[in-house]
Formats: structure tokens, C-alpha cells, sequence
């Protein structure tokens, strides 16, 4: 019998352990040096977010979904959902004050990078599931640090990694055509960046952001990068 979305399922299953591997770890840690770590980690996510971001072809389209994303999250009131659901979570499993902070830096952090778009199209439509190996193996050992400083909502972000990557991979095909484009990639990977560096501003306690409200910014950049390739195509085809 063959197991349906086995790179999701391990993706899952390594958050899980490192998490837990992190927990433990944590128990250890006096408060000046989890505000280190914090720090560190803050700086990473900086750094890891900015590489994305270098990536864009078109800065102005990554600026203005950035800005629209972030102001049609705002009026859906996504932060507000989410920390909604977030305390709910942290009712039925307990957790500190940082639960929320931890979930939503984990769930963006392992679901927003282009590892994880591509690896669930070749999970669903080629059968492989190296690339979402690789990203297991990653976001396993991220985790240990963030559990560590952020306690069990990191923990938590495994269940969003399942439904998320689950869904990614059971409408892989329609899908199919974006993580083939390089532009589009590209631009939503840049924006997906600017919401990394977000977090890290964040987590070294420089800046607040509500991060999930620039969920949408993704749908934008990808939604307009499509547009903008389609129109100077057709500019191209037309005779004059």
C-alpha cells in the first residue's frame, strides 16, 4: 500500500522530533541565554530572508504585493484569526507567553520558502520526495533551536505543516506551471523572504510585525507575475 504524501508526513514527523528534542533542551537554558539564542536565531531568519529576497526579478511588483497583500491581510484580520486559533491551541496543550510568536515564526518559516512548493509538486506529480527529504532534514534542525527559545507553539506549527504541504501536494498539478516558471518563483520567493526577515526583526526584538497579514502578498506576487509575463508576451506577438 503506498503512503499518500510520504515527504509531507516526514516533513511533519521531523518537526515533531526536533521540537520535542528542543523542549527538553530549553529546560536547561537560563533567560539570558534564551534572549541569546533568540537573538541568534533573529539574525539568521534576518539573513536567510534578505538572500530571498535578492532573488526577485521584478522589485516593484514584490514592493506593491507587499503592500497590498499586507493591507488586504489586515482588512480580513489574518493576525487576528490566527492568534484566535492560536490560543485556542495553547488551551488544549498548555504553553507560555510565547506560544504565538513561536507558531507563527515556525509556520512561515517552513512554509513559505520555494523548497516547499517545488517539493510538493514533485512529491505528487513525480513520485520524489528528495527535496522535501532535504527540507525535512532542515526544518528538524531549526527546530531544535526554536523550541528551545520559542517553547511548544514550534511544537504546534507541525500540525500547520501537514494541512498546508498536505494541501500543496493534493493540488500539486494545477500548481505545476508555477514552480516551473523561474520568474514567478523567483518574485514570490522574494516576497516570502521580506516576510522571513519580519520575523527575524522580531524574534531580536528590534521590530514587531504582524507577519501573517502579508500571507496574501504571496498570492499577489505569484498572481502578478504571471499577469506581467502574459501582457508583455502579447505586446511582443502584436504587429507594430
Amino acid at each position: 500500500m503506498k503512503i499518500p504524501f510520504p515527504g509531507t508526513l516526514l516533513n511533519t514527523a521531523t518537526v515533531v522530533a526536533g521540537s520535542l528534542i528542543g523542549l527538553l533542551i530549553g529546560k536547561f537554558l537560563n533567560a539570558d541565554l534564551q534572549t541569546t539564542a533568540l537573538m541568534g536565531l533573529g539574525l539568521v531568519n534576518i539573513g536567510m530572508g534578505l538572500k530571498m529576497f535578492l532573488q526577485a526579478r521584478d522589485l516593484l511588483l514584490v514592493a506593491g504585493a507587499m503592500a497590498l497583500g499586507g493591507v488586504l491581510g489586515t482588512a480580513l484580520g489574518i493576525t487576528t484569526g490566527f492568534e484566535i486559533g492560536a490560543d485556542w491551541v495553547r488551551a488544549q496543550v498548555g504553553g507560555g507567553g510565547q506560544f504565538t510568536e513561536g507558531l507563527v515564526a515556525a509556520s512561515i518559516l517552513f512554509c513559505v520558502g520555494p523548497m516547499t512548493l517545488v517539493g510538493c509538486i514533485e512529491d505528487a506529480t513525480l513520485g520524489k520526495s528528495e527535496l522535501l527529504r532535504m527540507k525535512s532534514l532542515l526544518d528538524g534542525v531549526a527546530c531544535i533551536f526554536m523550541a528551545a527559545t520559542l517553547g511548544v507553539g514550534v511544537l504546534a506549527s507541525a500540525g500547520v505543516v501537514l494541512v498546508f504541504q498536505g494541501l500543496l501536494t493534493l493540488f500539486a498539478r494545477p500548481l505545476e506551471p508555477l514552480a516551473k516558471d523561474e520568474k514567478i518563483l523567483a518574485d514570490t520567493t522574494a516576497v516570502g523572504g521580506l516576510m522571513l526577515a519580519a520575523i527575524g526583526l522580531s524574534l531580536a526584538g528590534i521590530k514587531s510585525f504582524p507577519v501573517a497579514d502579508f500571507l496574501p502578498a504571496l498570492v499577489l506576487a505569484g498572481a502578478g507575475s504571471w499577469l506581467v509575463q502574459r501582457w508583455a508576451r502579447r505586446r511582443t506577438a502584436s504587429p507594430g
